[in-house]
């Protein structure tokens, strides 16, 4: 059974930067598609992004399209989401999770780490 382990979340002013990290270890990382999603109090978790097996391809939700980059490594077995120009409404627990292929709906993510909080002043 894979494990996801997310950190790097803390507390920023906004216009500022965090890189969270999700570390994974179980299966083999390269095999599986990778995605990011948030959730705030008492709102539906919703779709941040996503990233080929192969890292070559990304999709982002429109609201994070141009400040925040998904990236992996598959010799770390490790997927991270840069957040750039951060602002208050990006205030979550952010999730990765993993997937057979890239997807946006949470329903095709089967396994999913504890999340990390981002807290985004004002």
């Amino acid at each position: 059974q894979v494990q996801l382990v997310e950190s790097g979340g803390g507390l920023v002013q906004a216009g500022g930067s965090l890189r969270l990290s999700c570390a994974t270890s179980g299966r083999t990382f390269s095999n599986y598609a990778m995605g990011w999603f948030r959730q705030a109090p008492g709102k539906e978790r919703e779709f941040v992004g996503t990233i080929s097996q192969s890292g070559r391809s990304t999709v982002y939700a429109d609201s994070v399209k141009g400040r925040f980059t998904i990236s992996r490594d598959n010799d770390r077995n490790t997927v991270y989401l840069q957040m750039n120009n951060l602002k208050p409404e990006d205030t979550s627990v952010y999730y990765c999770a993993v997937a057979m292929a890239m997807a946006t709906m949470v329903r095709s993510y089967n396994v999913w780490g504890q999340g990390t909080q981002v807290t985004v002043s004002s």
